[in-house]
């Protein structure tokens, strides 16, 4: 992206719908977000819904998690520090049937959120006063769209399990150019009659498929694989398009795409876990609201199929040990995501997450199963192109799990 950068956050959240959120959870967080085929009874595991039918019956589930970021953001010689915390998710949990389980919760989908300016351009240099006439724009943009999904997960035969979230999407798009004009250093108000702004408030719906079959390998050693699937579909709200006095309305200009992913997790006892995922999205099958000739239309090109690649391992020395460290869960992963945004005609940023983590039992006690999840990622934002904006991360996870049997029938003697 050509321009100057001062922003809040990431300038490429001003493409597509913005940036796209990771929604791991406090588990697989520091295990690069794997989980297509990641099967635990203990655990919320949004990533496929087919995993809620393995959750405890006897269990009530709830998980809450964190982030906070420190990062800078770099093009050329300029730099500027970013820092900001949000929240991550809200899940609950339980089996509610035979064979049967639920989940619901909340989680952000995509973020918006930036202040950036194209350099100051000199349109006039008068000698006779030494005034010089320039101009620059700021760019502005906020919102994103939030996910609240109720989910099920059943074991339909055997071992065969399939499960299905509903989510309500529902947030806003709002994009603003206001251009700046100067004569001999005083700056102008007249941008705010010539200035462009883009407002939308989405609401629709999302609907993501899921199975797994976990296959005993040995007595000691499963292999569990899995695949998921999203369903694509056109937003039915409209766009505003503000310049001046007019306001022009785009009809539907927006789509989320159809998704189609593959995992596998081999567990070894209740030890390790080592998984790995892969996961596609038609973004390029996706309209948004181009400018032509004629004025702003949806049309498809400007965003890009994605795939991610993830893996991840969870180890833990002993689960039943009386000694508090063997019981943690120490965690590492990594995950690769090619462009899903075309930045001014240019392949947008590839994303790079390493992660290190652990789940650490709230009590000594070995029958509490509630942990704190702690976790440290680094993530790289970057363009192949030249001259683009480059960016690091720091981030700190934060989460607990609160693991509770609510359920479990006491004899009185």
């Amino acid at each position: 992206m050509q321009a100057q950068i001062a922003g809040t956050q990431s300038s490429y959240s001003r493409f597509g719908l913005g940036l796209l959120n990771d929604q791991s959870q406090g588990f697989n967080k520091s295990m690069g977000g794997v989980g297509i085929g990641v099967r635990v009874g203990n655990r919320i595991n949004t990533t496929n819904p087919a995993s809620y039918s393995a959750i405890d019956s006897l269990s009530f589930i709830l998980d809450v998690g964190m982030t906070a970021s420190f990062g800078k953001m770099k093009q050329g010689t300029q730099q500027v520090g970013v820092k900001d915390a949000s929240l991550d998710y809200v899940h609950a949990g339980m089996h509610i049937a035979k064979k049967l389980g639920l989940a619901v919760g909340f989680m952000p989908y995509t973020s918006i959120g930036y202040t950036f300016y194209t350099p100051e351009a000199t349109i006039v240099n008068n000698p006779q006063n030494t005034l010089t006439n320039s101009h620059t724009e700021s760019y502005i943009g906020s919102g994103g769209l939030n996910q609240a999904y109720l989910g099920v997960g059943w074991k339909v035969y055997r071992e065969l399990s399939v499960g299905a979230n509903v989510s309500l999407l529902w947030g806003s798009y709002s994009h603003s150019v206001l251009p700046f004009y100067s004569e001999g250093g005083i700056t102008s108000s007249s941008h705010i009659s010539t200035g462009k702004y883009y407002h939308a408030s989405l609401m629709t719906y999302k609907i993501d498929l899921g199975a797994q079959y976990p296959v005993r390998l040995t007595p000691k050693d499963w292999l569990t694989v899995g695949v998921t699937l999203g369903l694509g579909h056109k937003i039915a709200q409209d766009l505003e398009l503000t310049t001046g006095t007019r306001t022009d309305t785009i009809a539907s200009p927006f789509d989320l795409p159809y998704t189609l992913g593959g995992g596998a997790a081999w567990q070894h006892k209740n030890t390790l876990l080592v998984a790995a995922d892969v996961r596609h999205e038609w973004w390029s099958k996706c309209r948004m609201p181009i400018e032509t000739a004629s004025g702003y239309v949806p049309m498809k090109g400007s965003l890009k199929n994605m795939t991610k690649f993830a893996v991840g391992t969870q180890w833990t020395p002993d689960p039943f040990d009386k000694r508090y460290w063997k019981r943690i869960q120490y965690r590492a992963g990594i995950n690769y995501s090619t462009p899903y945004l075309i930045a001014d005609g240019k392949n947008g940023p590839s994303e790079l997450r390493m992660s290190i983590g652990a789940g650490l039992p709230i009590t000594n006690n070995i029958n509490n199963r509630s942990v704190v999840n702690v976790g440290v990622q680094w993530l790289r934002r970057s363009c192949s192109a030249a001259g683009m904006v480059k960016e690091n991360y720091f981030l700190i996870n934060l989460g607990m799990t609160f693991n509770e049997r609510w359920f479990m029938k006491y004899k009185i003697e």
